[in-house]
């Protein structure tokens, strides 16, 4: 789906204990499984009674009462090709595509997990340490 201009970015505060009337039911299972909290989507769309957010490759219907919007865009966003900035001496540059998104709340930033030949690196760069490939 191609994403409307611009993207609006935000955090989607939910927990089991809030119960599940805030997700459409047939996202439950799958967004819960995602563990939303601390993580960045894309609010795709809108409807009167629903928002469609993005994360990664997946979408979900939730309600819009927990969705808080960021000010400010991340520099990366998922799909976006990236490659580390500063590669241990002896070592290639990690390059690959943003899988996840997360929102350092103590420190208001943003940071990224990649997938590098189909393989999801454990390790979670700062902006500044990954660039456009």
């Amino acid at each position: 789906m191609p994403r409307p201009k611009p993207v609006v970015f935000g955090l989607y505060a939910w927990t089991p204990d809030y119960g599940f009337r805030y997700i459409h039911p047939a996202n439950r299972r799958t967004f819960e499984w995602l563990e939303p909290m601390g993580k960045l989507f894309e609010k795709i769309d809108e409807t009167e009674d629903w928002i469609l957010l993005r994360y990664d490759e997946q979408q979900f219907k939730v309600s819009g009462e927990l969705f808080t919007e960021l000010p400010d865009k991340p520099p990366f966003s998922f799909g976006d090709l990236v490659e580390e900035v500063s590669p241990a001496p002896g070592q290639p540059a990690h390059r690959g595509l943003v899988s996840d998104v997360y929102w350092d709340e103590t420190r208001h930033r943003t940071r990224f997990q990649i997938v590098e030949k189909k393989r999801k690196l454990k390790r979670i760069f700062e902006a500044e340490e990954l660039r456009f490939a």
